[in-house]
């Protein structure tokens, strides 16, 4: 079981800024943020946002990702928009992915640090 997963991030106000509305289409909220970091939670999961301690400078992991469960495939593409809308890039539009799944339908974009995000259903249908 995964505890929390954590980006880095050049700014957290700016990260804090594209992920409230972002991850808001995926039930995640703020739970806590500072001028260093930003943490999101639903139940006992947390996804954080944090600027390096040693003063460094924040890069974006090489191929890693993260994926957010979504409702159904209409939360997908709100998804991709919100972030796209929010200062987002696309890193894959939404649509099905048979090669992982025959109901597999996903999104993908980068944060404005690059960090690549998903949002991602096995839901057959669109909502109701």
């Amino acid at each position: 079981m995964i505890h929390h997963v954590s980006f880095g991030t050049r700014d957290a106000r700016r990260a804090k800024a594209f992920y409230d509305p972002v991850l808001a289409v995926v039930g995640w909220r703020c739970i806590q943020s500072s001028d260093r970091a930003v943490d999101y939670g639903v139940s006992d999961i947390m996804f954080s946002l944090e600027t390096p301690s040693d003063g460094g400078e924040a890069a974006a992991g090489n191929g890693g990702h993260v994926a957010f469960a979504a409702r159904d495939r209409d939360t997908v593409d709100r998804f991709h928009r919100t972030a796209l809308e929010n200062g987002g890039t696309d890193a894959g539009a939404p649509g099905l992915r048979p090669d992982y799944d025959a109901h597999y339908y996903g999104a993908f974009v980068r944060d404005p640090d690059g960090n690549k995000i998903e949002a991602v259903t096995l839901a057959a249908k669109r909502s109701a």
